[in-house]
């Protein structure tokens, strides 16, 4: 019996985004954030915090 399999589409790599909180300490936060937003609430920018996009795939220009 053949299986049949469907492939999944393509996404560009460029635009697979992780959304982090880079720390005063200029290490990225021990943990995921769902979107910008729980980020942005986890975040605090009065000590130095700051939201940031990065690609773990590639160090690609979008």
């Amino acid at each position: 019996m053949e299986t049949v399999t469907t492939p999944l589409p393509w996404t560009d790599p460029r635009d697979e985004l992780e959304v982090g909180v880079l720390m005063a300490n200029g290490r990225l936060a021990p943990r995921r954030f769902a979107n910008r937003a729980e980020a942005e609430a986890w975040a605090r920018p009065e000590e130095g915090d700051r939201v940031v996009e990065y690609n773990l795939i590639c160090e690609c220009d979008s």
